[in-house]
């Protein structure tokens, strides 16, 4: 069958009802049948960032939806990133730029000042490509925020574009969640709904087929399709950290990573974690780190609360503890912050002002600044003096200086040099995102950690087969005539 698509939008009924998996599998599907596509999402609320060619920062969500189109992924692509810094604040993110925090009240006024921006993004893609695959965020029915919204259906309104509603029926109430949701809309964006998606279905769908029968009779909407759930399914996670571990029966290496309260860029913890020869283990407030072969920090944005969190926890002297017992420690981004002496923050730029003793496990200092580092870098990393091609990107505030002696263990290609490894060779850290993901650096580092039989795969193909898993279970199970009709089935105010 070839697609004639145009612009689509998917919503879901809950957060995590598999929007971004959904959108990057459409994508790919598209991308198939040599369709020019693009991914958008007009507002993402996540502590998961990317770095893109045009020198922004998006939700890494469209950064891998743009991967399952086969371009680079551009500002325009996530116009506005919200970037928590507390429960009811936010670093606003515009078009790749960080403008100001805000409250929620503050933003709730603020997003019909930057509605203008989101619409440019589109129209920019709109301009550059075929087809534009839309992703919402949290519900539409959402009736607290409906006022100004940019997120969903105001801007599927502002936008004139069509709509699929997408449910996870493994978290039960399936039937309920669409049917609320589109009763919860108005006339005109009940005309906008095209059709819902069950995701997640465990077992025989013909079971399921009264519900589905019962709900496109109430609803005057077709069923496009009901998605399986999709086993050893490994696409990056948009935010949420997975309550999954990975605990293998004859593990090589034990891996434990603490969650802080502003924890970001969990995704560059992927490889260990799909790793079949590691036990992967997320520490969460309460539990102890213990049961370590390294110990890693990871990025956070708020860093001297985290470090203060840390200590609350007791991690420090767990942290301390093992690597009296010979263990090693990581940090990255923010967590590498925290493993130097101090950590200053003069302006406020994430919070009080003031300033924080860190770990002292390197010999660095770091003074948080105004102005954000985003970049993609290129370099070589040397360890154990072997020396390996790596790339990452750096997203952090602060500027950090190195008082150690040994020679920082990577050498950018502009000839800046980042990182710090301690005297005892136990203690390593480097503002890149991403370096686990380069499979030569991996294989390095794991062989740093005393382990030179861990299995190697790169970031780039776990990716790639969880896109190309999610795209044909699409191809087969949804009846995509239905999604881009031929002939337009819906009369848009």
């Amino acid at each position: 069958m070839t697609l004639q698509p145009t612009h689509l939008m998917v919503q879901g009924t809950t957060s995590d009802a598999g929007k971004s998996a959904l959108v990057a599998g459409l994508c790919r599907v598209l991308q198939r049948q040599g369709v020019n596509v693009a991914p958008f999402k007009p507002q993402n609320m996540a502590l998961n960032s990317a770095v893109t060619e045009d020198g922004g920062e998006i939700g890494r969500a469209q950064a891998v939806q743009a991967q399952a189109c086969g371009i680079k992924p551009t500002i325009h692509m996530n116009p506005v990133l919200l970037k928590p810094n507390s429960d009811t604040g936010a670093q606003v993110i515009v078009q790749g730029k960080a403008v100001a925090n805000m409250g929620a009240w503050g933003y709730h006024g603020y997003k019909q000042v930057v509605l203008p921006s989101v619409l440019e993004s589109f129209n920019q893609l709109s301009r550059d490509y075929t087809c534009v695959m839309i992703e919402g965020a949290g519900s539409p029915a959402e009736i607290n925020l409906r006022d100004n919204d940019i997120a969903n259906m105001g801007f599927a309104e502002a936008a004139d574009v069509p709509v699929i509603i997408v449910a996870d029926i493994d978290r039960g109430g399936v039937f309920a969640h669409l049917y609320g949701t589109l009763a919860l809309l108005s006339e005109s964006e009940q005309k906008r709904v095209r059709g819902f998606v069950i995701n997640r279905f465990r077992g025989d769908v013909t079971i399921l087929q009264p519900g589905l029968d019962w709900l496109e009779q109430k609803t005057g909407k077709p069923v496009l399709g009901v998605l399986p759930y999709l086993h050893g399914f490994q696409l990056e996670a948009e935010d949420a950290i997975t309550s999954e571990q990975t605990l293998q029966g004859e593990s090589k290496l034990n891996v434990v990573v603490p969650v802080l309260t502003r924890i970001s860029n969990h995704t560059d913890f992927d490889v260990f974690r799909h790793n079949p020869d590691i036990n992967f283990r997320y520490v969460r407030k309460g539990e102890r780190i213990d049961h370590a072969d390294v110990v890693i920090l990871p990025g956070t944005k708020s860093v001297r609360a985290d470090l203060a969190f840390l200590r609350e926890q007791g991690w420090d002297q767990d942290i301390f503890r093992h690597l009296r017992y010979g263990g090693k420690v990581i940090g990255i981004c923010g967590g590498y912050q925290i493993l130097g002496s101090v950590i200053s923050d003069p302006d406020g730029v994430e919070g009080s002002a003031g300033s924080s003793q860190g770990l002292g496990l390197l010999n660095l200092e770091t003074v948080l600044t105004q102005e954000k580092a985003l970049t993609n870098v290129d370099g070589r990393l040397t360890l154990n003096q072997q020396t390996v091609d790596v790339s990452g990107y750096e997203i952090h505030v602060g500027q950090t200086c190195i008082n150690e002696t040994n020679m920082p263990p990577i050498e950018l290609q502009n000839g800046r040099l980042d990182g710090a490894i301690d005297s005892n060779n136990q203690v390593f850290g480097t503002y890149l995102h991403g370096l686990f993901d380069n499979s030569d650096a991996f294989h390095l580092i794991c062989q740093w950690l005393g382990h030179c039989d861990i299995s190697n795969q790169s970031h780039h193909e776990i990716q790639e087969r969880a896109i190309n898993q999610i795209a044909d279970a699409i191809e087969e199970f949804l009846d995509l005539s239905l999604i881009w009709p031929t002939q337009p089935q819906m009369d848009l105010p």
